[in-house]
C-alpha cells in the first residue's frame, strides 16, 4: 500500500508550527478501533504508537466505551473538581482492591491536574515540602514532562531549551549502564553526597523511570533499582518512580517497578490510567508523606469523572485476574524473537526492551527516521526516541493480537531491509 499525503491546508494555515507527530504521519485520521486507525480516505494503519502509551487497551475499547456511554447517558457528573462523586468512589475502591491491596502497597491517592507533567510537578513539590530541601536528582536521558519543574529534571537538551529560562534545582546523574559497565553503580553520586566540597546540595528526592521511553528505551536492571532504593534510604532522600508511560501494565506488571521488588516513596501515573485516552493523572505516596494543606496543590480538571469511569472499568476487565500481565509478557517474547532475527541480519542495529515496549537503535541516527517514514507508507505507525532520534520505538496496545503483532513486526523487518 502506498499512501499519498492529503492536502493539510487548514492545519498548516491555522495551527502552530509546534505540531510534531502530524509531520511524520501526514494523514487526516477519522476512526480508530483496537490496534488500528483509519484515515478519511479509508486507509488503515496498524498502531504501534498507542497514543504514546495512553491507549494500552486499544482505541475505543468496547468494554470501556460501553461503561462511558452508559455513564454519559444517565447524566453522570462530568466535571467535579475534587468533590466526592459516585464515579470517583467507584474508581478509588476498585484501585484499592485490584491494584494496591494485592501488591501490599499503602499509598494515598492524589488527583493533581490531568496530565503526566501535573503528576510530576505535584511529586516534586511534595518531596521538597516533606524534606525541606530544593534539589532533586534525575538521570541522564530522563524525560518527565514539559512544564518547568518537570523540564528541570529532564535530560533532553532540545526540550530543555524550549523553557526560555534557566532550569534550576535539578541535578543529573548517570542512568544504569551510562558508562557501559566501566564505573561501579552510583560511585559518582554517592561520592558527591558525602563530600562536603562537592557543591551538591543535599537532595530532597531522586526521580527515575525504570525504562526510559523518550530517552531511547533504556532499561534499568532490577539490581540497579534496588541499589538506588538503598542509596536513598542511606542518604535520607525520597525515591520517586515516574511510571507515567511504563505503568498500567506496559512492562508486564501493573507497575514497572514490581519486578525489582522496590517500593518507591512516591509514584506518578497518567497516560493509560484512564484506560480510554482521556486526561487523568495520579500521584501516589506513602501515608506519612501526606502533609498537604487543603488546596495547597489543585487543578480545575483534576476531577474528570468520565475518566474515573473508564479507569475503573479497565481495572475490573484487565487486572482482576492476573491474565493481562501473562499476556503482555508472552507478546513481549514474540517481539524479542523477531527483533533478535532482524538484528542478526542488520549489524548496525541493536535492540532492548521489556514487556511491550521495545526499541531498535541504529548506528546512523537518520536510519531510524527512515525506517519510521517507510513504515508509515506501508500502513504502520512507529515513532523514534532517544536524544538523536536514533531509536525506533515499538509501543503497541497491550490488547494487540498475536496476528496483528506479527503483521507489524513483518512490516518493520521489511522497512529495515528497504532502508539499508
Amino acid at each position: 500500500m502506498t499512501i499519498t499525503p492529503p492536502a493539510l491546508s487548514v492545519f498548516e494555515a491555522l495551527e502552530s508550527e509546534v505540531r510534531s507527530y502530524c509531520r511524520s504521519w501526514p494523514a487526516v485520521f477519522d476512526r480508530a478501533q483496537g490496534a488500528r486507525l483509519t484515515d478519511e480516505d479509508g486507509h488503515s494503519y496498524l498502531d504501534f504508537f498507542a497514543g504514546a502509551g495512553s491507549l494500552n487497551y486499544g482505541h475505543n475499547n468496547p468494554v470501556l466505551k460501553r461503561a462511558l456511554i452508559d455513564y454519559i447517558e444517565r447524566d453522570g457528573i462530568t466535571h467535579g473538581l475534587d468533590m466526592a462523586t459516585t464515579a470517583k468512589r467507584a474508581f478509588l475502591e476498585t484501585f484499592q482492591n485490584v491494584v494496591l491491596r494485592p501488591r501490599d502497597l499503602p499509598y494515598k491517592v492524589m488527583f493533581p491536574g490531568p496530565t503526566g507533567t501535573n503528576a510530576v510537578e505535584s511529586a516534586l513539590k511534595l518531596a521538597r515540602k516533606v524534606k525541606g530541601r530544593e534539589s532533586v536528582v534525575s538521570f541522564t536521558n530522563a524525560f518527565h514532562g514539559m512544564s518547568l519543574g518537570s523540564l528541570a529534571v529532564t535530560g533532553n537538551a532540545f526540550k530543555r531549551a524550549g523553557a526560555g529560562i534557566p532550569l534550576v534545582h535539578g541535578t543529573p546523574m548517570p542512568f544504569d549502564n551510562y558508562f557501559d559497565g566501566t564505573v561501579p553503580d552510583f560511585l559518582w553520586f554517592e561520592r558527591l553526597l558525602e563530600d562536603q566540597g562537592s557543591g551538591l546540595n543535599k537532595p530532597a528526592a531522586v526521580i527515575v523511570e525504570t525504562v526510559q521511553g523518550e530517552g531511547g528505551i533504556n532499561v534499568a536492571r532490577p539490581e540497579w533499582l534496588r541499589a538506588l532504593r538503598e542509596l536513598c534510604d542511606r542518604q535520607d532522600m525520597l525515591l520517586i518512580v515516574d511510571d507515567i508511560q511504563m505503568g498500567c501494565g506496559r512492562t508486564g506488571g501493573f507497575f514497572s517497578f514490581e519486578e525489582s521488588g522496590v517500593v518507591p516513596d512516591i509514584v506518578t501515573l497518567s497516560k493509560s490510567i484512564s484506560g480510554y485516552g482521556m486526561p487523568m493523572a495520579l500521584c501516589l505516596f506513602k501515608p506519612e508523606l501526606d502533609i498537604w494543606e487543603p488546596g495547597e496543590h489543585n487543578g480545575t480538571f483534576r476531577g474528570n469523572n468520565p475518566a474515573f469511569v473508564t479507569a475503573a472499568a479497565a481495572l475490573d476487565a484487565y487486572w482482576a485476574d492476573g491474565q493481562m500481565e501473562k499476556q503482555t509478557l508472552a507478546r513481549g517474547e514474540q517481539v524479542e524473537q523477531t527483533l533478535l532475527a532482524i538484528c542478526a541480519e542488520e549489524p548496525t542495529a541493536q535492540f532492548r526492551g521489556r514487556g511491550l515496549v521495545w526499541g531498535m537503535e541504529f548506528e546512523d541516527p537518520a536510519r531510524a527516521s527512515a525506517v519510521c517514514a517507510r513504515a508509515f507508507e506501508l500502513g504502520l505507525l512507529l515513532e523514534t526516541s532517544g536524544p538523536q532520534s536514533e531509536v525506533v520505538k515499538l509501543l503497541p496496545p497491550l490488547t494487540v493480537t498475536p496476528e496483528e503483532l506479527d503483521e507489524g513486526l513483518r512490516t518493520l523487518a521489511r522497512c529495515v531491509r528497504e532502508t539499508a
